[in-house]
């Protein structure tokens, strides 16, 4: 299974370096709509400061779920995703490996550029440490839930829309917390219960999602 799970992200990853423009797109949308809030609401640091959590963290919510449409659609166009679904590998495991790249492709870079678009926030040095942690537990979880919505609108006219409706409830609890972890270090409170909720809710995720993402392919492809 670990082979599997090896080969699966090693080709997910070539394959979108293949396409790279897909994988520009979403860091380009996560460093302009959080450089916009700037320039829109002004100079004033003490307010920018009090906005940085969520804006950072809404950014980085809106670009991860725009790099979902494209976890399982290609696969689903040209066939290869049927060809998994009859490996003798678990299906679960083969979803573990494409939501692993989908991270590396979609998530890893917004936390690389969160540190640089927050100094534009004024951001102390401590709040920021706690930005990249709480994006480094927190942007898995949007790519392990978001994985569930893309498998149930696969082939769905519309599925754009579709997977922004299921899954953006269920974003809520990590920007509560990814934002929170970061507005505690700010105030002096300490961001250690919500970075801790964050690995909480990531461990269920990691244990639950990719049995439901398998259920939904499943339900998908018949």
């Amino acid at each position: 299974m670990l082979n599997a799970l090896y080969c699966v992200i090693r080709r997910d990853l070539l394959l979108a370096f293949r396409r790279r423009a897909d994988v520009l797109t979403t860091l380009f949308f996560f460093v302009i709509v959080a450089s916009l809030f700037p320039l829109g609401v002004g100079p004033e640091q003490a307010l920018l400061r009090t906005m940085a959590p969520g804006i950072l963290w809404v950014a980085a919510l809106l670009a991860s779920m725009l790099a979902l449409g494209r976890l399982f659609a290609l696969d689903y166009a040209d066939g290869t995703l049927e060809q998994m679904l009859l490996s003798s590998e678990p299906l679960s495991v083969i979803v573990i490996g494409k939501v692993i790249a989908h991270w590396l492709v979609s998530g890893f870079p917004l936390i690389i550029v969160a540190p640089l678009l927050a100094v534009q926030f004024d951001l102390p040095r401590e709040s920021i440490v706690v930005l990249v942690f709480s994006l480094l537990i927190g942007t898995p979880i949007l790519s392990l839930i978001g994985a569930i919505g893309a498998a149930l609108t696969l082939g769905v006219r519309g599925g754009g829309v579709l997977v922004s409706l299921l899954v953006l409830p269920l974003y809520a609890p990590v920007l509560i917390f990814g934002a929170g972890a970061v507005g505690a270090e700010i105030s002096g409170l300490g961001a250690n219960a919500h970075l801790l909720l964050l690995g909480g809710l990531l461990a269920c995720a990691a244990a639950l999602t990719p049995w439901a993402t398998a259920v939904a392919l499943r339900i998908a492809l018949e």
